[in-house]
């Protein structure tokens, strides 16, 4: 897998507690909406037993000049020399990985279901499919607990306008009327109100891994062909 050196260009806060790291994009890397990179730190002022490098999905759409990461902030030794880096600083990347991506065929339905920073290729898969002006039949539903921690929803707002083939309904936890529920976003009854061809449609599933493991067994109840359904499981760290 190839290895490349990128510059910070700057950072941004997406959401409450939650940073977007712009990088130049190195020549030569090429990659698929929706797709990874694995990220290392050059030479940190510390460390910890997990080591120097994460793998990040990717929110930047192929078609821009610069990649862009997105993270929830945490008290450990990588988030926190991420975090301090300063405009020209390097980190190596190695990448593109992952198959967490949209079909070639675009007239075929697609579901996409995401808990917070789950966000974070699709962003990529939605900017691109906007550039190459799609008009893919596309539905998002996006939870989290409440609006200030959800990163880029104005912008989502803005990609989901009338004309544009998407659809996105965004689901509100810190409401929820139990523990677990994800806001409805994985109840049967809020998802058969929201997604009109189970069956016809490919799923794609990005979260915590209890989010992703309910929606998964909910959408097979429903009648969704578990071959269709792609999964991409977030763990905080």
């Amino acid at each position: 897998m190839p290895l490349f050196t990128a510059t910070l260009e700057g950072r941004e806060e997406v959401a409450r507690g939650t940073l977007a790291f712009r990088f130049a994009r190195p020549e030569g890397f090429a990659f698929n909406a929706g797709q990874a990179v694995s990220l290392t730190l050059v030479d940190p002022p510390e460390t910890d037993a997990k080591g120097n490098s994460r793998t990040f999905s990717l929110a930047s759409a192929p078609s821009e000049k610069s990649l862009q990461v997105a993270t929830r902030m945490r008290d450990t030794a990588f988030k926190r020399v991420l975090g301090s880096l300063a405009p020209g600083a390097t980190v190596k990347l190695r990448g593109p990985m992952g198959n967490f991506t949209l079909p070639d065929d675009a007239s075929r339905p697609v579901v996409l279901l995401a808990g917070g920073i789950g966000i974070t290729p699709y962003m990529s898969m939605l900017r691109e499919e906007e550039h190459n002006a799609s008009r893919r039949p596309r539905v998002l539903l996006y939870s989290n607990r409440s609006p200030a921690d959800a990163p880029f929803l104005t912008e989502l707002h803005r990609l989901a306008r009338p004309g544009t083939g998407l659809r996105m309904v965004a689901a509100i936890t810190e409401n929820a009327p139990a523990p677990g529920t994800w806001g409805g976003i994985a109840d049967p009854e809020f998802l058969r109100r929201e997604l009109h061809d189970v069956a016809g449609a490919i799923h794609y599933l990005a979260g915590p891994p209890g989010m992703v493991g309910a929606l998964r067994k909910a959408l097979v109840a429903m009648g969704a062909n578990a071959a269709d359904i792609r999964t991409d499981e977030f763990y905080g760290y």
